[in-house]
C-alpha cells in the first residue's frame, strides 16, 4: 500500500475526472490512472466505472472511500501531533527536491546560510516531483525546489504557494569527448549512424521538456537507455555510453575541464528554471526567515 494511492483516490472521486484529478495531484494521467489501478489490484475489486462519463465510483468505491480519507486523516493529524510536541530548539527546516537540484544546488546553498545562521538544522527529502509536490501541499515540508519550464510546468496553486525563482540552469545536449570527437557526434551535422542516446522516463518532467525542445525535428539517434534520474544518466555518459540532455548546473565542472562537451549548439537546448514554492504564511518564522534568504 502507498498513502499516496490513497490520496488520489480521493481526488478522483472528488473531480470524477482522470484528466483533473492527475494535474491536480502533480502527475501523468497515465502515471495517474497506473496508480489508480495499483489501489484496485490492492483491494481486489474495481473501484471506478470507466466506462461512464464522467466516471463513477462503484459500490466498492463508495464503501472504501471513506476509510480512505479516514485513514489519510488519522496519519496526517498523528504526523503534525508528533511534529508539535518536538519543537524548540531541535526544529529542523524541512526542503523536499528533486534529486538533481538537492546535490547540484540546494546542498551548497543550504552551506551558506549555515554560515550566516549558526545552529540552522535541515533536513532535505529529494524526490521525484510529483512526491515533492505532494509533500508541500500536505504540510510535510516547508519549501520546495523544483524546476520551472515555460512548457511544462509543475501543477502548483500560486494563488497558496508563493514561488521565487532562484536561478536559470540551461538543459544541453552533451556527451564525453573522447566519443564525440572520433565518432563525430553532432546534432546539427548528424552523420550515417545514429548517435546513441540516453534518454528520460518520457512521463517524467525533464522528459516532457526534451519532447518540447527538440519538437518535431528529425533526430539520427537511437535511444538505448531510459531512466528517470539525472545523476545514473550523468554517469552513462560519463563512461561514453552516448550523448543525453543534462542540467548545466550537474556538469559545469565536467564542462570547464572539457571532459564533457556540448553536441549542439543553443537550437537544441532550453532554459530550466529552478523554483522555489512555500506557504509564508503557514510555516514556522525560522522556515521563513530560510524562505527570505533563498
Amino acid at each position: 500500500m502507498d498513502l499516496n494511492w490513497l490520496v488520489d483516490f480521493e481526488c478522483l472521486a472528488r473531480t470524477l475526472n482522470f484528466t483533473r484529478a492527475s494535474a491536480e495531484r502533480n502527475i501523468t494521467q497515465s502515471a495517474f490512472s497506473r496508480r489508480i489501478k495499483a489501489l484496485e489490484s490492492w483491494v481486489g475489486l474495481p473501484l471506478v466505472n470507466r466506462d461512464t462519463y464522467p466516471v463513477q465510483l462503484t459500490e466498492a468505491g463508495i464503501q472504501f472511500l471513506p476509510v480512505a480519507v479516514e485513514v489519510v486523516g488519522h496519519l496526517s493529524e498523528s504526523r503534525q501531533t508528533i511534529r508539535d510536541a518536538d519543537r524548540g530548539d531541535r526544529q529542523f527546516i524541512r526542503f523536499s527536491a528533486l534529486h538533481t537540484i538537492s546535490v547540484n544546488y540546494l546542498a551548497a546553498r543550504i552551506e551558506i546560510m549555515q554560515r550566516s545562521t549558526p545552529g540552522l538544522r535541515t533536513r532535505v527529502i529529494s524526490d521525484s516531483l510529483s512526491t515533492c509536490c505532494d509533500l508541500l501541499a500536505a504540510g510535510a515540508v516547508d519549501i520546495l525546489l523544483c524546476y520551472y519550464h515555460h512548457s511544462v510546468s509543475p501543477t502548483i496553486d500560486e494563488r497558496t504557494f508563493a514561488r521565487k525563482d532562484l536561478e536559470i540552469d540551461p538543459l544541453i545536449p552533451v556527451a564525453a569527448a573522447g566519443p564525440a570527437k572520433a565518432q563525430g557526434w553532432e546534432l546539427e551535422r548528424p552523420g550515417t549512424e545514429p548517435i546513441p542516446y540516453l534518454a528520460y522516463e518520457p512521463s517524467s518532467f525533464l522528459g516532457m521538456v526534451v519532447e518540447n525542445t527538440v519538437g518535431k525535428r528529425n533526430l539520427n539517434v537511437e535511444t538505448i537507455y531510459v531512466d528517470s534520474l539525472v545523476e545514473t544518466i550523468k554517469r552513462r555518459v560519463m563512461r561514453g555510453g552516448g550523448f543525453a540532455w543534462l542540467p548545466e548546473t550537474s556538469v559545469s565542472d565536467e564542462l570547464l575541464n572539457r571532459t564533457l562537451v556540448p553536441i549542439g549548439g543553443a537550437d537544441w537546448s532550453t532554459s530550466l528554471t529552478i523554483s522555489a514554492f512555500a506557504d509564508p504564511g503557514a510555516i514556522e518564522q525560522s522556515a521563513r526567515d530560510i524562505w527570505d534568504q533563498l
